[in-house]
């Protein structure tokens, strides 16, 4: 996840959760964002702006009234600001926001930044956050293009239960990265992603399965929603952090990912399966454990529906991608399911490399269309080669 060359304005303002913020700043530095940020006065009796100083490598701003730049300091982060956040964003500076109130520096700065992307985290007391003003004020942001994160339900710092606490800074990050990351060159379209591995029942206790963790599709999704695709995730079983802003779809066979698949073509612009589904599975299942014996077991298998193929059938407009993974013959074996499969676009790459396939956070791709054009794509991340695919699937839509 990376913010290289994006300019952040972290505001932050007077609740206990300020001291997360600290954590906030850190992990959006290690994006590689530029990040500037400004305290209220009352932050800066929660944890000192040295703190942030620290962190950021950057002057931390608290007043309107110390600006010392050439310029105007309040009008200039906002001009260069990709994104301003507010984390945590207390019930005062909501409404002050709603309202156009410009008092301090970082509300000031927020007027002024009105044509960039704002992203605000409430954090406050559960009664607070669920008064009707607090919530008129922020569906009137929410009208006016503030995103705002929604807080999360626990224990308060003030002793109660209930919803006010602010989201994990880890969320707040990749909030950010899904607003300012990429160009939204996937706005209005919809991009369903299959990924994971499926299992396939032996008994109540065993199955078979394979060693995908589920990465590259996961990747493919969280870079569709911030590429602006209404992104929906069939997920096999995978130990994966659902991405935020994705509709996910929980399935465990092969049987499921395809009717799962098969309902959510019709209506989509976009299909990729990156999943890693069992070709085949145990012809019975027994209704009780197996129990170890003398001699071999044998096992019958018999084939599962294979989802390409069908979905190669009932394709009317949709781009549709595979994935092919082999030990050998890789671009013989992607050009071959390419046109076999009716695909639009393959993904094909090779266990044989190092830093590529099950489990790793890069991989290398050679990527073919149907019009026999071959490009690849060398050793990366995941997600930014997950951004080259889709940026390839978006130019095969047009």
């Amino acid at each position: 996840m990376m913010l290289k060359g994006k300019n952040v304005v972290l505001g932050v303002t007077g609740g206990i959760a300020a001291y997360k913020a600290a954590d906030v700043a850190s992990r959006l530095v290690k994006t590689g964002a530029d990040v500037k940020v400004i305290m209220t006065e009352d932050a800066t009796r929660f944890i000192a702006p040295e703190t942030f100083r620290a962190i950021v490598n950057n002057r931390v701003y608290t007043s309107v009234f110390d600006e010392k730049e050439e310029g105007v300091a309040h009008i200039e982060l906002a001009r260069n600001a990709d994104a301003v956040l507010v984390a945590p964003a207390t019930a005062n500076f909501i409404g002050k926001a709603a309202c156009g109130i410009a008092d301090d520096m970082l509300s000031t700065v927020v007027l002024a930044a009105h044509d960039k992307k704002i992203i605000i985290a409430p954090a406050m007391n559960c009664h607070m956050y669920e008064n009707p003003i607090v919530q008129e004020n922020l569906k009137r942001l929410m009208e006016r293009g503030f995103v705002v994160i929604e807080p999360e339900s626990g224990h308060l710092a003030c002793g109660e239960d209930g919803k006010g606490r602010l989201p994990q800074p880890e969320d707040i990050v990749e909030r950010v990265f899904a607003e300012i990351a990429y160009e939204k060159n996937l706005a209005g379209k919809r991009v369903v992603v299959t990924a994971g591995a499926t299992q396939e029942a032996l008994d109540p206790v065993r199955y078979v399965t394979n060693h995908s963790s589920g990465k590259m599709g996961y990747a493919l999704a969280k870079i569709a929603r911030a590429k602006g695709a209404e992104v929906t995730l069939i997920s096999g079983v995978t130990s994966l952090k659902k991405p935020i802003d994705v509709n996910v779809i929980d399935v465990v066979s092969a049987r499921d990912m395809y009717e799962k698949a098969i309902e959510c073509f019709d209506d989509c612009d976009i299909m990729i399966k990156a999943a890693a589904v069992a070709d085949y599975r145990p012809k019975s299942i027994s209704e009780q454990k197996i129990k170890k014996r003398e001699g071999a077991l044998v096992l019958e298998l018999e084939r599962t529906d294979d989802i390409l193929a069908q979905l190669g059938k009932r394709k009317k407009g949709q781009i549709l991608v595979g994935f092919c993974m082999e030990t050998e013959k890789l671009v013989e074996s992607a050009k071959r399911k390419l046109k076999d499969k009716n695909l639009d676009m393959v993904c094909a790459n090779s266990l044989n490399k190092e830093g590529a396939g099950f489990g790793t956070d890069t991989n290398i791709i050679t990527l073919i269309n149907k019009s026999g054009n071959e490009e690849e794509l060398p050793i990366d991340t995941k997600e930014n080669l997950a951004a080259e695919i889709l940026d390839r699937a978006a130019e095969l839509l047009k």
